[in-house]
């Protein structure tokens, strides 16, 4: 029984980190999303890494790529946060977002690390039927 409470507060300490970066990653993917909803745009922008603010020098020029490439993240119905992983030094964020025509779309978002807190630095579209069960 000891090595047992003793082996879950190991585990508890060890995913208190990541549970505290996962949710501050949530709260940047959620804030974007929710400024695309209201067509907020240089909000949403801040929230990109500065490597892709780079790529795409305004918000507007950042707005129309994302109505064209990603209308599910623009208009989402509802979204769904799944798992956090960490590979290769860096943190993914897989979501599920349902259109408004009730499709399904699952996301990774590709977060850094800035001195201004958690930055999307690149989102792509995963294959449903690469996902397992």
């Amino acid at each position: 029984m000891r090595k047992w409470i003793m082996g879950a507060a190991l585990a508890a300490a060890m995913t208190g980190p990541v549970f505290a970066q996962g949710e501050a990653i949530k709260g940047v993917i959620g804030s974007q999303i929710e400024a695309f909803k209201s067509d907020d745009f240089a909000s949403a922008f801040e929230f990109a890494a500065p490597s892709i603010q780079n790529i795409f020098r305004t918000p507007e020029n950042f707005g129309v790529m994302v109505q064209r490439g990603y209308p599910m993240v623009w208009r989402p119905a509802e979204v769904t946060f799944l798992e956090l992983r960490q590979e290769q030094g860096a943190y993914w964020q897989r979501v599920q977002i349902v259109d408004g025509d009730g499709g399904v779309h699952y996301l990774d978002y590709r977060m850094t690390e800035t001195s201004d807190g958690w930055k999307i630095s690149g989102v792509q579209l995963v294959d449903a039927s690469s996902l397992s069960a």
